[in-house]
């Protein structure tokens, strides 16, 4: 049966995979463009960067990646060179440069400059990596520090060093260390995270949730569930009872061993399968599978599996306590209920599950009313021990009980009868035949009897309005899925389209479990919607260009957030097309291209669209946005965004002098961005490596 599959559209991670593990010492980092001769320009910063030299990103977003805006009275002009001739003949650099804050305060920091090579051997990109010294050299610099600087080089080199390792550790998880010699140098040189398309990569020791074997194994498990909770209180109330208890309790220690066998094998195979995460992506990692199904189903599976029926093969003495110990193992049918949630869209199976509940309560309500009946002999009271329904059976197959122990019926004809008795009262008020006639009899054919009425309501009575009831939504979905099939069916469309639909509808319904937000809010008062807009925007209306917006301003813009999502390979804008939003990157990372080269890269909090004008009613963009991973976005259209605008003048001049400052990239045809890379080449646009390796 098919299960949630997750995200697993190839997905284009080099700048998830640089921003998130270069961490600590290592965040301060830039990417410039290698192919721009004309000044390198900057095709991405990250955050430490901007916290180290106070600068916002889109300051630093298209600058010369040579870092002229840091430079000051003290930078070296003998370093400047040698970073203009690292970058001019495309090799690494290292060195201890003076650089300067926004603020005009200096700083001194350890530079690597790294060539990135695509699989051509052609440099790319340039990584610039920057490491705050500036408490090594104290807070003056002057001439004789820089003299004691000379003296002490190998103190900053073994600092450089220390720092190189940190990098190197980073870099090697997503890379396999190359088979050769070591090279010539202190530590071995490990290759970057790649920038291109590339499928997950995962271990051949993780089983996929999703996969056929692991739904076989799935069912394999729910009726090795179901021999459990039969034999279980079989064994219990039975079987414990028997003189020929051993031969009785051996004749399934086969069969139980198995079951044993197979429930820890399923504990070692779930440490090894993949799962959903909330966000939708399948989650590969091993660490992360063990501390999910640790927080999950462990401890269950685990106290389940626990083998009490080894007991017998050492042939160990069994107590009737170790029988009732094994009960413990019916806390695996909890895991009906996950079935019944993931098969919950075929009918047939919710049926024929909850059915089989229901044959599985009338077994275990046998097994209680054979117990009764036994305590009823045992008792040996005068009064009870000949009126017995288990005596009265005795009698009838001309096998009563003689003096409590010896007689009566066999176990196959008393589990027969004990049978016959609860499922006809559960589904009618039985027929006599095998009827209570003591006291605690009466009593439990009581509860039975309330039992039974309740199942008929829950499971004959109402199976179909519960499976409408719960489902309600899930059919909605599948309703939705079959007119998309049967629309691809009828206008014939190639399988690149049809892929993309079903992957758009399917990851969009993940997200909002298809409740259209504005239909739903729509009979709400104007007032409240404002305030739950707000709320689910806060994160766009926290951008630098609405903080001088007055609250009636942003309430009556929330109002016309929408959000949207980008799968990877998807383009957002072509270049040409009349501008309709500006977009907000809630999460993802996209790339800005222009005849196939890559201009700016993207990522969360980012900031893209055009400034308005008044005399411009049409926008046309400069280039394309093309998602590299999953997007979640939020864009507010140019229209709506005039007429809010037109709504307060007083902060529409505003927003239109603030707007230069905060876009990260501006689509704007002849926009300044625009005009300052007209002198550059960009990077071409192909799945290249990072294959450079960095000394820091």
């Amino acid at each position: 049966m098919p299960v949630m599959k997750g995200l697993l559209a190839p997905q284009n991670t080099f700048l998830d995979t640089i921003a998130n593990h270069f961490d600590g010492t290592h965040s301060n980092f830039l990417l410039g463009n290698a192919q721009g001769r004309q000044g390198y320009p900057i095709v991405y910063c990250s955050d430490g960067f901007c916290e180290l030299t106070g600068f916002v990103r889109t300051e630093v977003m298209q600058k010369t990646c040579t870092c002229r805006f840091l430079h000051g009275a003290e930078t070296s002009e003998r370093v400047r060179q040698q970073v203009d001739k690292a970058l001019e003949g495309q090799h690494e650099y290292q060195g201890e440069v003076c650089f300067y804050m926004k603020n005009g305060n200096p700083f001194w920091c350890l530079l690597d400059i790294v060539p990135i090579k695509n699989e051509k051997g052609e440099v790319v990109l340039f990584l610039f990596s920057f490491k705050d010294v500036t408490e090594s050299y104290g807070k003056t610099i002057s001439e004789d520090a820089h003299q004691s600087r000379k003296r002490s080089h190998s103190h900053f080199s073994q600092a450089r060093d220390r720092g190189r390792t940190v990098l190197y550790h980073l870099t090697n998880q997503f890379s396999k260390r190359g088979k050769g010699k070591l090279p010539n140098s202190v530590f071995q040189k490990p290759s970057l995270p790649e920038y291109k398309v590339a499928a997950v990569q995962k271990s051949r020791f993780i089983l996929l949730h999703y996969s056929v074997s692991k739904a076989l194994w799935d069912w394999l498990i729910l009726l090795a569930t179901f021999y459990v909770a039969v034999t279980v209180p079989f064994n219990v109330c039975f079987v414990s009872h028997q003189d020929d208890n051993d031969w009785d309790s051996r004749s399934t220690i086969a069969s139980d061993i198995a079951v044993e066998m197979l429930f820890i094998l399923d504990i070692i195979l779930n440490f090894r399968t993949t799962f959903v995460s909330q966000s939708g992506q399948v989650v590969y990692d091993a660490r992360s599978i063990y501390l999910h199904y640790c927080g999950t189903w462990f401890f269950i599976d685990l106290i389940a599996a626990l083998p009490f029926d080894l007991l017998y093969a050492f042939n160990i003495t069994v107590t009737s306590l170790v029988h009732l110990l094994k009960t413990v193992r019916l806390l695996r049918l909890l895991r009906l209920l996950q079935k019944l949630d993931r098969y919950s869209q075929y009918s047939a199976v919710v049926l024929t599950l909850l059915m089989s509940v229901f044959a599985l309560l009338a077994h275990w309500m046998a097994c209680v009313w054979y117990v009764i009946g036994r305590k009823e002999i045992e008792s040996s009271d005068p009064v009870t021990w000949d009126i017995g329904w288990l005596q009265e059976l005795g009698k009838r197959l001309e096998t009563p009980y003689i003096n409590s122990t010896m007689g009566g019926p066999s176990m196959p004809s008393a589990y027969i009868a004990s049978l016959y008795f609860t499922l006809s009262s559960l589904t009618s008020v039985g027929f006599g035949n095998v009827c209570a006639n003591t006291d605690a009899e009466k009593i439990f054919s009581i509860c039975i009897m309330l039992m039974g009425a309740l199942m008929h309501a829950v499971v004959f009575g109402n199976v179909t309005a519960i499976i409408q009831r719960m489902y309600s939504r899930r059919s909605l979905y599948h309703t939705r899925m079959k007119d998309i099939k049967d629309f691809i069916r009828v206008h014939r469309l190639p399988q690149l389209l049809k892929q993309r639909m079903l992957e758009y509808f399917q990851t969009t319904w993940s997200v909002n479990n298809g409740i259209n937000a504005n239909e739903l809010l729509h009979d709400f008062p104007d007032e409240l919607r404002a305030d739950i807009a707000m709320h689910l925007n806060k994160d766009i209306l926290q951008l630098p260009v609405f903080e001088r917006a007055s609250r009636g301003c942003l309430r009556s813009l929330s109002l016309h957030i929408k959000t949207s999502f980008c799968a990877p390979g998807e383009y957002l804008i072509r270049q040409g097309d009349a501008l309709q939003a500006n977009y907000f990157v809630c999460s993802g990372s996209l790339e800005v291209l222009k005849d196939g080269m890559v201009l700016a890269i993207l990522g969360k909090g980012d900031l893209i669209g055009a400034d308005l004008t008044a005399q411009d009613k049409v926008i046309k963009t400069n280039a394309d946005v093309k998602a590299l991973t999953y997007c979640d976005l939020q864009h507010i259209s140019v229209r709506a965004l005039r007429e809010v605008l037109g709504l307060y003048p007083e902060y529409g001049s505003r927003f239109s002098s603030d707007i230069h400052h905060n876009l990260t990239y501006n689509l704007r045809e002849g926009s300044e961005a625009e005009v300052r890379t007209t002198h550059a080449h960009s990077i071409t646009h192909s799945n290249f490596t990072l294959c450079g390796l960095c000394k820091l």
